[in-house]
C-alpha cells in the first residue's frame, strides 16, 4: 500500500467515525481493504481508493467502515465487570431506587460489535433477578456498523466464542445447534428479547435515549481514538449517567491523562459523582 493510499484511508475513516488509524494498524488496514478489493472486484488499493472518491461509492464507504471497525470479541470479556455488576453495582442500585424514583435498571452497552457483551449483561442480569424482580430493566445496544449489527440481531455464534460461559449457562440460555449447525450457537428468545440493537455513531448527534442509565459499557472502543476524541466521548457517555452511575472501559484502555468528571472506582470502573 503506497504511503498516499494510507493516508487517505486514514483521513477518510477518520473523519466518517473518529477512528485514529495509525502508523501500526497499517497491516491491519491493508489485510481488511483485502476482503472489500475482493467484493467490490478491484484490483488495486489504488484504485479502490480513487472509486471511494466517485459520488457512487457512497454504500462502500459504509462497508469500509464496517470492515475497519469490527473487532473479535466473546462471551463474558473481563469477567470481572460482570461480578461487579452483580455483585456490587446493581445492589447498590436497588438500594437508591425508591428515593432516586427510578423506573427501571438500564444499561447501555455503546460499542456492541456482534452482540456478545449486550448478550452477556442479558444473561448476567436473568441470573441476578430471576423471576423474583419487581424492577424493570432493558439493555441499550448500539455499534457504527449495519453488519455486524445483523449479526448480532440473529445471535448465531461458534462455540469458540461461547467458551467462557459456564456449563450451565449455556443449556440455560443457549440452543446448541446439530447437523448442518454442529458447533454454533444460538442464544435463546428470552435472551434476545432484553436486548435492543440500533446503529449509532457514538460521536455525532444526541443519542435517542429517553432514560439515563446506570450503566454504560464502553469497552475497548477509546484504543482507537485520539486524546480529544477520547476527551468528548467520554463527556458525552457522562452526560448519560444517572449521578452515581458508573462506566466500564476496557482493560487495556485508561482514562489517565484524559479530562473527565468521574471518579476512579477501580482499574477500568469509572462513576459519575452523585452531586453532578
Amino acid at each position: 500500500m503506497r504511503d498516499s493510499d494510507y493516508d487517505f484511508i486514514r483521513d477518510l475513516v477518520y473523519s466518517h467515525s473518529r477512528i485514529n488509524l495509525g502508523p501500526d494498524k497499517r497491516e491491519l488496514v491493508s489485510a481488511r481493504l483485502g476482503k472489500r478489493l475482493r467484493a467490490t472486484n478491484i484490483t488495486s488499493i489504488s484504485d479502490y481508493c480513487r472509486f471511494l472518491q466517485q459520488k457512487e461509492s457512497g454504500d462502500e464507504l459504509a462497508h469500509l467502515i464496517d470492515a475497519i471497525s469490527t473487532n473479535h470479541t466473546f462471551f463474558f470479556r473481563e469477567p470481572q465487570h460482570f461480578d461487579f455488576m452483580t455483585k456490587t453495582l446493581v445492589p447498590e442500585m436497588e438500594a437508591r431506587r425508591a428515593t432516586a424514583k427510578w423506573p427501571s435498571f438500564n444499561v447501555w452497552s455503546a460499542a456492541s460489535s456482534s452482540g456478545e457483551e449486550p448478550y452477556s449483561i442479558a444473561i448476567a442480569l436473568l441470573e441476578y433477578f430471576g423471576t423474583r424482580s419487581t424492577w424493570p430493566w432493558r439493555i441499550e445496544a448500539t455499534d457504527i456498523s449495519h453488519k455486524i449489527l445483523q449479526k448480532a440481531r440473529v445471535g448465531v455464534y461458534r462455540e469458540d466464542a461461547v467458551s467462557k460461559a459456564s456449563p450451565s449457562v449455556i443449556r440455560t440460555h443457549f440452543q446448541k445447534g446439530f447437523g448442518p449447525q454442529d458447533g454454533n450457537y444460538r442464544v435463546k428468545p428470552h435472551v434476545q428479547e432484553c436486548v435492543t440493537f440500533r446503529q449509532l455513531n457514538l460521536l455525532e448527534g444526541t443519542p435517542p435515549f429517553n432514560e439515563p442509565f446506570q450503566l454504560i459499557f464502553c469497552r475497548n472502543v477509546m484504543i482507537y481514538f485520539d486524546r480529544a476524541t477520547q476527551e468528548e466521548l467520554v463527556a458525552r457517555l457522562t452526560r448519560q449517567l444517572v449521578p452515581g452511575g458508573y462506566l466500564f472501559v476496557g482493560h487495556s484502555e485508561s482514562l489517565s491523562g484524559v479530562k473527565h468528571t468521574l471518579e476512579t472506582v477501580k482499574p477500568a470502573i469509572y462513576r459519575r459523582p452523585l452531586k453532578s
